[in-house]
């Protein structure tokens, strides 16, 4: 069997620790994603009757592109390790997998995103339309105010119904601390996408120059 020889065993090492790398980030991307999912401010607010389910529809692909990611990264180190052809090939093809399905995920995130934060907002302003009507119904409103830490839709007065259930000091309205929260996490899982796709080209530009040392050195022998 051929072994790499010169730069092309450098370029081996180098992938043997990308791909150690890469299962680090995979293990960050999956460790964000349950951050994402239950972290208590973003759950509380998800739980309430009628909230919508897409931020979660993008967290759950995150948690799932995290544990592929390690699971990926163990095959590219044992293909590197091992000279092999066919992890390697493997190992380019779930990457170039992934990083389709991480393009497809920051598309829908993003162009989604207005969306959540207006269907959001909806039920805010659903929850202070129902409070009026009946003052018992107010678990809605309670878990707005308490976790983003502000008070009615910046039209309220202190002394309205609505007004009397906020908390001391939390002046800032309710429609504009859902916006800046939302959009805060949204930005997260941006950012993450990015980081990962550039990390994937280089990956993918790895494991095929070492796939083709390998196939040259063996049909020199």
């Amino acid at each position: 069997m051929g072994k790499v020889k010169g730069g092309m065993k450098c370029v081996k090492y180098l992938l043997f620790i990308f791909n150690f790398i890469f299962w680090v980030v995979g293990s960050m991307v999956l460790a964000v994603g349950l951050w994402l999912r239950f972290d208590s401010t973003t759950t509380s607010i998800f739980e309430v009757e009628s909230s919508p389910t897409t931020f979660f529809i993008g967290v759950y692909i995150l948690i799932g592109a995290g544990t592929l990611i390690m699971l990926v990264g163990f095959f590219g180190c044992c293909g590197a390790v091992r000279e092999s052809q066919c992890l390697l090939g493997l190992f380019f093809s779930s990457i170039l997998v992934i990083f389709a399905a991480e393009v497809a995920a920051g598309v829908f995130g993003f162009m989604n995103k207005d969306t959540i934060v207006s269907e959001i907002k909806d039920v805010y302003t659903s929850a202070v339309k129902d409070f009026n009507q009946d003052y018992s119904s107010n678990h809605t409103l309670t878990v707005f105010h308490e976790e983003l830490k502000c008070c009615g839709d910046g039209t309220l007065d202190r002394d309205t119904n609505v007004g009397r259930l906020c908390t001391k000091g939390d002046e800032k309205s309710c429609l504009d601390a859902i916006e800046e929260f939302f959009n805060g996490k949204l930005y997260i899982i941006g950012y993450v996408g990015i980081g990962i796709a550039g990390v994937m080209i280089i990956g993918m530009v790895f494991s095929m120059v070492l796939c083709c040392a390998i196939r040259n050195s063996r049909d020199v022998i």
